[in-house]
């Protein structure tokens, strides 16, 4: 339900909608897609300047015990440690492959491979400070889920940074230090505050939660009447 009410926000000017996800996600990559979808009906519908939306999107762990050298076949991870049959499991990977096609997206889990994703997250965080975050989100999703590349690396990380721009030296040493190992567990955090326990899940103006890779015309209704209820203010 997109309605959940999850607090007050402050007043500012922009909209901002938070977004929490984990790169494994399979449908968080069809989420982002979705809201990126969603913010552009509004556009064509001249009922929300796209420049007053701000997105950032935060860290959650769909599995955060995998060790960090894991690089195994994503489908071996869920029937060996989640006890799932492999027919089950290939059922599920159909779907949700069918309805990433549905969004524009291509998954291939056949060569999808499961990692921890905890340095990714760290460097969606390094990436939202020189403002690439989106930018460098999409790359990771498209890495993980049509590339079938290893995203719980440093190194397969800062190729994948260097690849959208980014100074590939800096990211490395970022990952290597930690650097942004607290603004993870913050958001870990916050997510266990608002109650989160499925991805994605947004977050609009800190006030309304919307969970799931819902339509794009759900997004940019409930985007709309956030934005209405500003104006009535």
């Amino acid at each position: 339900m997109w309605h959940r009410r999850l607090g007050v926000a402050q007043c500012m000017s922009t909209l901002p909608i938070d977004v929490w996800s984990d790169i494994a996600c399979p449908w968080c990559y069809i989420g982002k897609r979705n809201l990126d979808a969603a913010l552009a009906l509004l556009d064509d519908s001249d009922d929300v300047d796209p420049n007053v939306v701000s997105v950032d999107f935060h860290s959650y762990l769909l599995a955060p015990d995998t060790p960090p050298e894991t690089d195994a076949p994503e489908i071996d991870f869920l029937v060996q440690s989640k006890g799932m049959p492999a027919e089950q499991v290939r059922q599920m990977f159909a779907h949700v492959t069918q309805v990433a096609a549905d969004a524009g997206l291509h998954y291939d889990f056949d060569i999808a491979r499961h990692a921890n994703t905890r340095k990714a997250h760290e460097l969606l965080h390094y990436a939202k400070s020189v403002g690439r975050q989106a930018d460098m989100a999409e790359r990771l999703f498209a890495a993980h889920f049509t590339e079938g590349k290893h995203i719980g690396g440093i190194d397969e990380l800062a190729d994948l940074a260097a690849e959208i721009g980014l100074d590939r030296d800096d990211v490395e040493k970022a990952l290597r230090a930690g650097t942004y190992a607290d603004a993870v567990d913050a958001d870990l955090e916050q997510a266990s505050a608002y109650g989160i326990s499925g991805v994605p899940f947004f977050v609009i103006d800190g006030r309304y939660g919307v969970s799931g890779a819902q339509p794009p015309e759900v997004l940019a209704q409930a985007i709309g009447q956030v934005l209405a209820e500003r104006a009535e203010t």
